[in-house]
């Protein structure tokens, strides 16, 4: 699982989109798809069935609701299964979409054959 607000949503999106194995999903608060044109060539179309919770502000002054409309409209174009949510909101978390997060979690992780932690090279779990 991936998750990210604002540049973090986009960090999200670029790494979880080119990523190798699987992942129980990715979670892109008010965030939009970084490097539009690098993101065909580079996407791991093997990967489309990965989760993707989108939410967004209606209100936003940072990253329109258009940009993250955009951003979602490309990834489905390409196969993937975007959950899109907005909220009567700015460039914030609300109580509704923290209670849609954790039922989406919920959900996600439940799916999931069980937790796996993928340390780097060198790193050993203690």
């Amino acid at each position: 699982m991936l998750a990210g607000f604002s540049q973090g949503g986009a960090i999200t999106l670029h790494t979880g989109l080119r990523y190798g194995q699987k992942l129980a999903g990715l979670l892109a608060l008010s965030t939009y798809l970084p490097l539009p044109e690098a993101y065909a060539a580079e996407r791991n179309p093997a990967r489309a069935d990965t989760p993707i919770l989108m939410c967004h502000g209606q209100h936003d002054p940072m990253l329109p609701l258009q940009l993250g409309a955009w951003s979602r409209d490309v990834m489905q174009q390409d196969g993937y299964s975007v959950d899109w949510r907005e909220y009567p909101m700015a460039h914030q978390v609300c109580a509704e979409e923290i209670a849609d997060i954790g039922a989406w979690l919920g959900e996600r992780l439940q799916a999931a054959s069980g937790p796996k932690l993928i340390l780097p090279s060198g790193f050993e779990r203690r």
